[in-house]
């Protein structure tokens, strides 16, 4: 287990995993996060799903803004991450 993964943490994800709703989820983002870091993220999960769609790089710069770094770190995370990305990616193909 990771050593990001503390209690506080856990809590965390019980509340997230408890929360059916998505404008409440919202709401706590709005709370728990800056505008900014709730675009960066968001834009993470665009540049995953452009990357599993096989989109070049550019193609991915161009559409999300990313710079090709995060488009790099995301790439790497999806081949080689713990599949956070890929369980994302399937709930957003199951929408």
């Amino acid at each position: 287990m990771s050593d990001i993964r503390t209690k506080d943490v856990d809590d965390l994800l019980a509340v997230l995993a408890a929360l059916d709703d998505e404008d409440t989820v919202f709401t706590l983002l709005e709370d728990l996060f800056t505008i900014r870091e709730i675009r960066e993220t968001s834009q993470r999960l665009a540049v995953a799903r452009l990357l599993a769609a096989g989109k070049s790089y550019a193609a991915i710069e161009e559409a999300t803004g990313a710079s090709a770094t995060t488009i790099a770190r995301v790439s790497k995370c999806l081949s080689y991450g713990s599949g956070g990305y890929r369980a994302a990616l399937d709930v957003l193909e199951g929408k």
